[in-house]
């Protein structure tokens, strides 16, 4: 099974078209994660990741609702 994770953009590299790449924070980790599938996105929304790719958007409320679970279940440490 495979688990994608709630993550904010906190900033966003456009300097390859072809690879458009974004910071995202994931409880206090940041990872460099592709967001090429996802043009739309912008600084301060959330994604769901796996993988080192951003799957689809999803809105502040259910981000923050998975990742409380998360933290709840010990898979985030609190930051």
């Amino acid at each position: 099974m495979c688990l994608a994770v709630p993550g904010k953009v906190t900033s966003i590299d456009e300097s390859n078209p072809e690879l458009k790449m974004a910071k995202v924070n994931f409880g206090g980790v940041s990872k460099n994660i592709c967001i090429q599938w996802l043009p739309e996105i912008k600084v301060g929304e959330y994604v769901l990741a796996h993988v080192g790719f951003a799957l689809s958007k999803i809105d502040e409320k259910d981000a923050e609702d998975t990742i409380k679970i998360l933290k709840d279940m010990g898979e985030l440490e609190d930051n």
